[in-house]
């Protein structure tokens, strides 16, 4: 599967094009936009956008109107086309927002269950009772997602159903050349309904990728060789920002290694989740994080872990955002153009370090050194072996192992501040990226570790 060697960018095209919060009705070709990103998302190293909502919506685009229209505040079809071709044209595959659980109370075939009622041929779309009614008074009761009743659920234990579902998916990748689907609330979706689809597009687009959102339970259950590739691992998203914020690395460690480590009950192992420190429903990284030194930190474990990293669009320079306890406009801002910093860079290095290494992309996890503030674990292959070290304290540290002897090759060495002197200010930007040439390393049972500082060695 491609998508286990590649580094994803989610997009949310409703806020990132600077379209209004509701459907105005109007036409504009704001979608052009992210074509106009093509080159940018190349040079950092991007194999794949992930694009949340682009379809005919009441909202915010997971009410959905139409699944064959690209909405209106958004542009055309043909836009959306050019859009797919100019990000192909730069190697970079498009995954877009299959969202099959709900559509929104303007999608057609509710509208014609509102005016019909009983007579409606699509009345067993959904999950409706006429012996009740509505909030909205429809004069009938149905299903909404979570409580949410602007949020219609679909019945997808009715085959017309899934099969409007696949003929859309199909004209999404025929039309369109798409490479992929993110499943919106997954954990929601009907088995059977994953099953179909994985066969489905298998047979359509060989390396068709399928990955769920899944913020709880066990991810086995979907994510396996007959539904999901992959899943949102929010177990370790919460660990990553959370052991950073508590100063205890035992937090993220027990994650990874109850996720991946080398007991025979680890739950994961073998399996390519996808991970994030930030996303379109949640506060963004650097508002998140009380010690801005660590969002440097943050990222060097994320591309360091197992897993498929995916980084929100933004995010890669740094920028803020806090979810509102009744909307999550702060999180989905327009941009005008890209803002590249050194943290950019550093991200960009740790991308290409990531996509050339079988080890981090396909290895095992073990943990090597394991206190509050610092974390060395080990990546390994068949064909290589990388250590990871990581120091979220302020002060030097040297770290001792068995584990850590022989020769490698430091591909990544990042230090907060290196350039200016060391500065351990909550207040202190970022800024110096790792830049290094690869310097070969002897160890013999330590590792030196500068504070706030992130290493990559490879064995030689």
């Amino acid at each position: 599967m491609w998508a286990y060697n590649e580094t994803f960018y989610q997009i949310y095209p409703i806020g990132f094009c600077g379209a209004p919060v509701h459907n105005d009705g109007i036409e504009a070709h704001r979608i052009l936009k992210i074509g106009e990103w093509a080159e940018y998302l190349q040079k950092l190293g991007i194999g794949s956008i992930i694009l949340n909502p682009i379809f005919e919506s009441d909202n915010h685009g997971y009410d959905t109107r139409d699944f064959t229209k690209i909405d209106c505040r958004l542009g055309t079809n043909e836009d959306f086309k050019e859009v797919c071709q100019r990000l192909h044209e730069h190697d970079v595959k498009i995954m877009l927002d299959g969202v099959f659980n709900h559509v929104g109370r303007g999608f057609w075939a509710f509208k014609d269950v509102q005016e019909k009622k009983w007579d409606s041929p699509y009345k067993d779309w959904f999950k409706i009772n006429f012996d009740g009614n509505s909030c909205y008074n429809d004069g009938f009761w149905y299903a909404g997602w979570e409580g949410h009743y602007e949020l219609v659920e679909l019945n997808l234990q009715n085959p017309a159903v899934v099969d409007y579902l696949l003929d859309c998916v199909k004209m999404w990748i025929e039309e369109f050349g798409i490479d992929g689907l993110r499943l919106d609330v997954a954990y929601s979706l009907d088995h059977n309904f994953m099953k179909r689809l994985r066969s489905f597009c298998e047979e359509l687009k060989p390396g068709f990728a399928l990955i769920g959102e899944v913020l709880f339970g066990d991810y086995n259950l979907i994510v396996n060789d007959e539904m999901l590739h992959s899943c949102t691992n929010y177990e370790c998203y919460k660990g990553i920002y959370s052991s950073f914020n508590s100063m205890n690395m035992f937090e993220i460690a027990h994650s990874l290694n109850r996720q991946y480590g080398p007991e025979q009950w680890c739950i994961y192992r073998g399996k390519h989740l996808m991970t994030f420190v930030d996303n379109h429903d949640v506060s963004r990284l650097a508002t998140i994080l009380t010690n801005k030194n660590h969002i440097p930190l943050a990222y060097g474990l994320l591309f360091g872990m197992p897993g498929i990293p995916c980084i929100y669009y933004g995010s890669e320079w740094g920028e803020e955002g806090a979810k509102a306890p009744d909307n999550d406009y702060a999180l989905r801002p327009c941009f005008e153009e890209p803002k590249p910093n050194e943290l950019t860079d550093f991200i960009r290095e740790l991308i290409a370090v990531r996509r050339e290494s079988d080890a981090l992309c396909n290895g095992s996890y073990r943990n090597v050194v394991l206190t509050n503030h610092q974390l060395v674990f080990e990546r390994r292959s068949d064909s290589e072996r990388v250590l990871v070290a990581i120091n979220a304290s302020d002060q030097e540290y040297t770290g001792g192992s068995h584990e850590l002897q022989g020769t490698f090759e430091r591909t990544v060495l990042y230090q907060v501040g290196s350039a200016e002197g060391q500065k351990t200010s909550d207040s202190d930007s970022v800024n110096t990226a790792g830049k290094n040439e690869p310097e070969i390393v002897a160890l013999q049972g330590q590792i030196a570790m500068p504070a706030y500082s992130v290493q990559y060695l490879k064995m030689v």
